[in-house]
């Protein structure tokens, strides 16, 4: 009767533990999916975040493309329009290229200039 009684609690014991360590099981299970849900849940509303950001960008994405254009257009006409400033020409000649690209005749030569040296010789 005691070996009876000891298998008895022996087998008790031992189905006491095992349904311990099913119920800690699904525990730990229920706390993760717990914590799944919840950073699903995170990204979903980053994402519509994000979402919400990038088509206010690429609105505004689109009213700039137009700006550029404008910009682009700018540049052209400027280009059209040469105006010659010296960088590396005299002035005299800067004078005859504007005249020229403006259509005008050129003013007649300042007979106060001097001639250079050569010419003065030559003759």
């Amino acid at each position: 009767m005691t070996r009876l009684r000891l298998l008895a609690a022996a087998l008790v014991l031992t189905t006491t533990a095992t349904g311990g360590w099913l119920a800690r099981g699904w525990l730990e299970d229920s706390q993760r999916l717990t914590a799944e849900r919840a950073i699903e849940q995170a990204i979903a509303a980053a994402m519509a975040r994000e979402s919400e950001i990038a088509g206010a960008v690429e609105t505004r994405l689109a009213e700039l493309e137009a700006n550029e254009r404008i910009i682009d257009r700018g540049i052209i006409r400027e280009i059209e329009k040469p105006i010659y400033r010296r960088v590396c020409l005299e002035p005299r000649l800067v004078r005859l290229l504007n005249d020229a690209a403006a259509g005008r005749a050129p003013a007649s030569a300042d007979v106060a200039d001097a001639l250079p040296n050569d010419a003065a010789s030559a003759d």
